[in-house]
């Protein structure tokens, strides 16, 4: 079977810095190029990124970074036009009017062309709510939309506006960068949370971290992400600011648990684990999440991951939580994972829609 040749256009590849689809994009990516297929990844000179580079360009890859204006981006369309597959990912940043357009405008004939949704609550929110939205009249001519998450609400809504289909590619873990290693000084916390501070994240980190933090005053909590400086929080909680993927491993493997806590938009419409999910599960650490529909098709509650309604329940759980049943839930959630829920197992659904038409399977359960 020949590899295809697939352009990507995507916020960064190299950057994790205000990009919470790296992981995603990089465990996709890499796991395509094992299945021998080529990818080149256009992404702009733009919101620092560049200069919070945190790995240096793959071999797996080929990295185009294109400055920050509308030529630019139109030349980076020129250069990827001939590929067998384009792929305009959401959430670009800069000119994404421009590259949806161009995506379909520069096609081959007999290439495909895909829209992929990190982020489809938000996608879809403007889209119903923008009269002058201008990727709504463009779905129709996308071969595929796919996402990163949202189940059937997800998928409905995007049928109804004209989709051809719709296929959810979950988040999941790549075994090669997230792994268990030795805990670390900097980083030990009876509960630790990373995500960037967010309009519509931030109410539900008051609920379910700070507010946890308040209840337990002779815990440890650690917080990471960009945003949070002058954020007034309980004075047991360590404020690390950006943590570099480099340093992921080490913060999840050097806490009692680790906090998922899903966006307002998430967690609406369920079945949207984040990536950091997957990252602390393949690092072995126990993980504590907010409640969502759709979380025991990834991980069993209570057994692979503790699930909580509110800040007092996360309180409760860590106050109860011992060390030996911390490694078991970790270790438990670190077996499904590599079962069920790796970038391989993704990147054969990917492979398999694109060259047959019908997804290799669905997530098991």
């Amino acid at each position: 079977m020949a590899g295809l040749n697939i352009s990507f256009y995507g916020s960064s590849l190299v950057s994790a810095y205000w990009n919470g689809a790296a992981t995603y994009y990089r465990g996709i990516i890499r796991a395509l190029a094992a299945r021998g297929h080529t990818v080149t990844f256009f992404e702009p000179d733009a919101w620092e990124r560049q200069q919070h580079r945190d790995i240096a360009d793959p071999d797996w890859a080929r990295v185009v970074v294109y400055p920050n204006d509308e030529a630019s981006a139109r030349k980076a369309l020129e250069q990827g036009r001939d590929a067998d597959v384009i792929v305009k990912a959401s959430g670009v940043g800069v000119f994404d009017s421009l590259l949806e357009a161009g995506v379909l405008e520069v096609r081959r004939s007999d290439a495909a062309v895909i829209f992929w949704d990190v982020d489809a609550p938000a996608t879809l929110a403007s889209m119903r709510e923008n009269p002058g939205d201008t990727l709504r009249p463009l779905i129709p001519r996308f071969d595929y939309v796919l996402t990163y998450g949202g189940g059937d609400p997800v998928i409905g809504a995007y049928r109804a506006i004209g989709a051809r289909d719709c296929i959810p590619i979950y988040n999941a873990l790549d075994p090669e960068t997230h792994h268990p290693v030795a805990p670390d000084k900097r980083f030990q916390a009876d509960l630790s949370f990373m995500a960037n501070r967010l309009p519509d994240r931030e109410a539900r980190v008051e609920q379910f971290f700070l507010n946890a933090a308040a209840r337990l005053p002779e815990r440890r909590f650690l917080l990471g992400g960009s945003g949070w400086g002058d954020k007034q929080m309980p004075s047991n909680v360590n404020y690390v600011g950006h943590v570099y993927t480099a340093d992921h491993n080490a913060v999840n493997c050097s806490a009692l648990a680790v906090l998922n806590v899903a966006r307002d938009s998430m967690a609406a419409v369920g079945f949207s684990p984040a990536t950091r999910v997957f990252e602390a599960a393949g690092a072995g650490a126990c993980v504590i999440t907010d409640a969502w529909e759709g979380v025991e098709q990834f991980l069993e509650p209570g057994t692979e991951i503790l699930v909580a309604k509110d800040g007092a329940e996360v309180a409760a759980l860590v106050d109860g939580l011992t060390p030996e049943r911390s490694r078991r839930i970790g270790d438990a959630a670190r077996r499904r994972m590599l079962d069920a829920h790796t970038y391989g197992h993704r990147a054969a659904e990917v492979e398999s829609l694109l060259l047959t038409g019908t997804p290799a399977g669905k997530v098991p359960a």
